[in-house]
């Protein structure tokens, strides 16, 4: 019969190493010898490498950049088809974009920066916000948070490509990390919130009203992220073009402004003021996006005024004027009763007079020619003559340095 005695006996020799023996020990002390020695770079090495760098051929390296071969003169520079070298930053000859990116780069923020305390305690009270309310925050954390992924995604996989000016990628970057500190913005809202991340997230592709505005933007990155896609003919120099409309004029231009007028009106009644003031940040950054795109657009129709013939002239009309029926159909599904001073009608009117200073500011005549502002308030904000924060909780003069001047 096997004792306690007997078993830790039999373990102790199991454990108990055995002995080491010089034999043993000549390998690992002569495979460490070996290691030293190679840690040493080998003369046949050095000379190889100083070889290949003495054979370097700096004009190989350089046939990739187009335009390359000297020094750019600002008159070589333009948006798009440029043949002058795109690493070189100056000499500036757009100075309204370089200027933009410098703006942008003043009015940098975080996220954590703003309080979410109230917030927090105004969403868990089962009597904090009636249900149309609910709905209204819920909807637009639902678009918003995918909506500046598909902006940023934009750039990085298809605007970026094809613009060939250095200072307007220059913003362009900036742009993507504005877009990327916005969808953190969102994040942070939800999780703070305490809402299901899965129903947020995923209302771009559940929700009919917020899904046929992702489903309408969609396919104009797809046809410029294809590879193949080049520049340089009159359609494909459209394509581009049409993008810019898309994104600049729609998208930001539009799809985003019944959200904002309705997250402000909300902050303005001294609710979601975390929420608001977290939108009221992004607004700053989007209204710049949608004046430097604007300024694009512009820009490449004076460079390239056969791109903007009567054909294209319509189309853009038409795009403006779909995206304005969506951003109408999606007041209509948050706002099915009036709430916080506004109701779908009154939000209809407001689109129609937005969609009148987008057409006006490409070019177009107006469509709705009696269409007037029913909340002048926004325009206060939107035109960004605002000093302090709406709710004067803090200053939203956030700057790493310098003066920012929005006159």
């Amino acid at each position: 019969m096997l004792t306690w005695d007997d078993f830790n006996s039999e373990e102790k020799q199991k454990t108990v190493s055995p002995p080491v023996t010089k034999h043993e020990v000549k390998p690992e002390v002569r495979t460490n010898q070996v290691e030293e020695k190679n840690t040493a770079p080998s003369t046949n090495f050095i000379s190889d490498v100083s070889q290949a760098l003495d054979n370097l051929d700096i004009d190989a390296g350089m046939k990739d950049l187009e335009g390359a071969a000297g020094r750019v003169d600002v008159d070589q520079k333009q948006m798009i088809n440029c043949r002058a070298d795109v690493n070189q930053l100056v000499p500036f000859k757009y100075d309204w974009a370089w200027q933009k990116y410098l703006d942008g780069s003043a009015n940098h923020w975080m996220p954590q920066e703003i309080n979410m305390t109230a917030d927090v305690a105004l969403w868990k009270d089962p009597n904090g916000l009636t249900e149309d309310e609910r709905r209204i925050v819920m909807r637009n954390l639902g678009f918003f948070s995918t909506a500046d992924s598909l902006v940023a995604n934009n750039i990085v996989l298809s605007i970026y490509r094809h613009i060939t000016n250095p200072e307007c990628r220059q913003y362009l970057l900036r742009q993507a990390l504005e877009e990327a500190i916005h969808t953190h913005a969102y994040q942070y809202v939800i999780e703070s919130l305490g809402m299901d991340e899965g129903e947020i997230f995923n209302m771009y592709k559940e929700v009919p009203s917020v899904a046929r505005k992702a489903a309408w933007a969609l396919p104009f990155t797809q046809f410029l992220s294809d590879q193949n896609f080049k520049t340089g003919t009159i359609e494909d120099d459209k394509t581009l073009l049409r993008n810019l409309i898309a994104f600049y004029c729609v998208l930001e231009g539009i799809f985003f402004y019944c959200g904002f007028t309705q997250i402000l009106s909300m902050g303005n009644r001294n609710k979601m003021t975390g929420t608001a003031e977290q939108f009221q940040y992004i607004l700053r950054d989007e209204s710049m996006h949608v004046n430097f795109g604007i300024d694009m657009i512009n820009q490449i129709k004076l460079e390239n005024p056969q791109l903007w013939d009567e054909e294209m002239q319509t189309e853009a009309k038409n795009m403006i004027l779909q995206g304005t029926q969506l951003e109408i159909e999606y007041a209509e599904d948050t706002m099915p009763s009036g709430i916080l001073g506004m109701n779908a009608e009154s939000m209809a009117d407001y689109l129609k007079f937005i969609a009148n200073r987008r057409l006006t500011q490409i070019g177009l005549e107006e469509e709705f020619p009696n269409a007037t502002n029913p909340f002048p308030w926004m325009s206060e904000i939107m035109d960004l003559r605002k000093e302090k924060n709406f709710f004067e909780t803090r200053v939203i003069e956030y700057q790493t340095g310098g003066a920012l001047s929005w006159d």
